[in-house]
């Protein structure tokens, strides 16, 4: 929509900043379902760790609760915002990400936990930089898809200007170390790069690299050598009780649940047997309290959200706003891409890697950069209908 500068600031502004009176449905539906889910889950899976840490039964899902009101009120925020704004300031949230990936490696300012040093401490709560870090990698690809559209597709130089960036990020994020997020972030980002029209060619050539990149890292340490080990043969002696712990609780879980659970509140699992079971863990407990059914539905809201986000995008393509398009490409395909990490890591498909399920898992950052990056495409989705294009 365009604004035009002769008019007076605060008319340019109602012009601008309007909310979308006219919101995606399914889209909000299915994410409100999957927020409202996750919030019955936590309050299941966390309620017994809860009263062991804290002494209150439900500690995590009032926490959840807090975080879900907080990321709503952002959301809302988010979606006064045009799209022009994100694209014009994408660099200087780049920015404000690096500057946050390397703070968080101070110590003092970064805390450090289980042997990374992910978040930054803000009392009460902790902030972890890599969350923003994917939202701003999403922004600013996406605006330079569109700045340098014919640069991208004609020329290595342009190809490998956001490959370089994408590096540098992947670098600081070994640092900390967040080997999670690494791969994510690199799925995402080339990804984005490929629907932005690249290449084959430098498309394969970078897959190679990174999938590479992931071999020598995945193997430069000795305990990811042991999670691949153990992700091999969980149920081995030194494994079952080791490093294959977790996994061979989640299996568990998996085969109590058979076809419908053991109902809502039953889990076993989650009495102390399963670390982390209202975090990383929290599909096994689905899985045992609602079985291959519970699950099944999980997975179809997600692909209900996910879908609805690559057909805002291939909309906003259709009417040439292409920011919007890369931008809800790439929140899609992060979508995507931590929702199947985290089933197949408990499902025992992938080697275990922390990694959150989106709207489901407890997590205070993931889940208002989740509501956040929603009310981004839905705010795409309504700049869409204004130009003439309905779902």
């Amino acid at each position: 929509m365009t604004v035009h500068k002769s008019l007076p600031l605060t008319e340019r502004w109602a012009q601008s900043y309007q909310p979308i009176w006219q919101p995606d449905v399914v889209l909000l539906s299915s994410c409100v379902i999957l927020m409202l889910f996750g919030l019955v889950m936590i309050a299941s899976a966390g309620v017994d760790v809860s009263e062991q840490l804290f002494g209150v039964p439900y500690h995590f899902v009032l926490r959840h609760a807090i975080y879900l009101l907080i990321g709503t009120f952002a959301g809302l925020i988010v979606s006064l915002v045009p799209t022009a704004f994100w694209q014009r300031h994408s660099p200087v949230f780049l920015l404000i990400g690096f500057l946050l990936l390397v703070l968080v490696l101070f110590p003092g300012i970064g805390q450090q936990i289980k042997g990374s040093r992910r978040w930054i401490d803000l009392g009460p709560v902790g902030f972890q930089p890599s969350e923003l870090v994917k939202v701003s990698m999403i922004l600013y690809v996406g605006a330079y898809l569109v700045r340098r559209r014919d640069e991208v597709i004609n020329s290595w130089s342009g190809f490998l200007k956001p490959v370089l960036v994408l590096a540098l990020v992947v670098i600081l994020l070994l640092m900390e170390p967040d080997f999670g997020a690494v791969v994510v972030i690199l799925g995402t980002i080339l990804g984005m790069l490929f629907l932005g029209g690249v290449k084959p060619g430098q498309f394969l050539l970078a897959m190679f690299a990174a999938v590479g990149a992931v071999i020598v890292m995945a193997l430069s340490e000795s305990y990811r050598v042991q999670r691949l080990l153990a992700f091999r043969n969980p149920w081995s002696d030194e494994n079952v009780y080791g490093s294959g712990y977790q996994l061979t609780q989640s299996l568990i879980a998996f085969g109590r649940g058979e076809w419908f659970g053991v109902g809502l509140g039953n889990s076993l699992q989650k009495l102390f047997y399963l670390p982390e079971a209202h975090n990383d863990f929290i599909v096994a407990i689905i899985a045992e309290e609602l079985g291959l059914f519970g699950i099944v539905i999980l997975i179809g809201l997600y692909c209900v959200m996910i879908h609805r986000i690559f057909r805002v995008g291939r909309l906003a393509e259709l009417q040439e706003n292409l920011f919007g398009a890369f931008c809800c490409y790439g929140i899609g395909i992060l979508f995507a891409s931590q929702a199947f990490i985290n089933i197949g890591v408990n499902t025992g498909l992938l080697p275990t890697k922390g990694l959150t399920l989106p709207f489901i898992s407890a997590g205070g950052t993931s889940l208002i950069v989740s509501i956040c990056l929603i009310a981004l495409v839905n705010r795409i989705y309504g700049e869409t209908l204004r130009m003439g294009h309905r779902v």
